[in-house]
């Protein structure tokens, strides 16, 4: 089925030659920008931090880049774009491998075109299959009950819905090919607090249908945590960049730390602080599971040196060099 092509790099505003910090520092200004925690329209700001955090999943993983990028090649053919012939996706088949059918979310953060090419796409899990003795759903004894199988998909968590937990509405339309007839069904899915990239929000009953009275399969929707402007997840832990002028490690500096949430925390930056170091604020992670903890936030300490600087600037410089006993070199 054909789908929109969506085309990244125009998110992100960024030309396609763009290096891998000019893609960074683009979505950063953006997600900083329309992050619903900030906007004044919130509802507006949502769908534009979904965007942007699709382009930058995409854009933002070298691999995805090269994948995507040899699909923009026919980015020109517009709406009614379709995959090369040998590209996987698109349509998704029952266990005979006979049926085919088609589904789109709508809800999960990601469009039908990221699913597709990107995603899980709504392809189908296990399948399980037995025979059950006795009259099911109307059928004969002895009859052959198959389970219906499992759908599998992407849901786009932010931070926030890790922190707290949320409930969201999705819509998971099923298409049959041959007729482009098909049903919609819309599916509250809750989000429990401490969620991790990766792990799998399982929804009973929502997968395919059975057969001769089988039950129906299970929808798995795959948690994908969404890029922040500021901290990045590692299970129930948060990492933050810490940036510090060269004096600033050298001679020491009281500095304040965003946490998740919005709130801020003192921390203190003794003398002599390098390059890597790692500043640990307890418990201003993600929660972990249900135990009512939660994980660690890391402030890593990043040097930066001056880009420009005036002829005042440069003159301390050069006194400081001459004056300076150390030697970064020297053993």
């Amino acid at each position: 089925m054909p789908v929109e092509f969506k085309d990244y790099y125009a998110t992100l505003g960024v030309p396609r030659d763009a290096s891998e910090e000019e893609i960074k520092k683009a979505f950063r200004k953006l997600a900083r920008q329309y992050h619903p925690d900030v906007a004044k329209d919130k509802k507006q700001a949502e769908e534009k931090f979904k965007e942007i955090n699709e382009a930058y999943e995409v854009l933002g993983d070298p691999e995805k880049r090269k994948k995507y990028d040899q699909l923009g090649a026919r980015w020109q053919e517009g709406p009614g774009f379709e995959p090369p012939p040998e590209w996987e996706g698109g349509a998704w088949t029952g266990p005979d491998e006979t049926q085919t059918h088609e589904f789109h979310f709508d809800g999960t953060g990601f469009s039908d075109f990221f699913e597709q090419f990107f995603g899980r796409g709504g392809r189908y899990g296990g399948f399980e299959e037995g025979f059950r003795a006795g009259r099911r759903g109307g059928g004969a004894a002895g009859q052959f009950a198959q389970r219906g199988a499992d759908i599998e998909g992407d849901i786009l968590v932010t931070l926030d819905e890790g922190l707290h937990g949320s409930s969201r509405t999705i819509s998971l339309q099923r298409v049959d090919p041959s007729t482009g007839q098909g049903q919609t069904e819309t599916i509250r899915v809750r989000i429990p607090p401490g969620v991790h990239e990766g792990q799998s929000i399982r929804v009973r009953g929502k997968g395919g249908q059975g057969i001769g009275g089988g039950e129906s399969g299970d929808l798995y929707l795959r948690v994908r945590l969404a890029a922040h402007p500021d901290f990045r997840a590692r299970e129930s832990d948060l990492y933050y960049d810490l940036e510090l002028a060269p004096w600033e490690g050298v001679l020491g500096a009281s500095v304040t730390v965003p946490t998740l949430g919005g709130g801020r925390a003192k921390l203190r930056i003794p003398p002599g602080t390098s390059q890597g170091k790692q500043f640990r604020l307890r418990g201003q992670g993600l929660p972990k599971g249900t135990s009512g903890e939660r994980g660690d936030l890391y402030a890593v300490v990043v040097v930066q040196l001056p880009q420009h600087i005036n002829e005042e600037e440069r003159t301390l410089w050069e006194q400081l060099r001459r004056a300076s006993t150390f030697n970064p070199r020297q053993d």
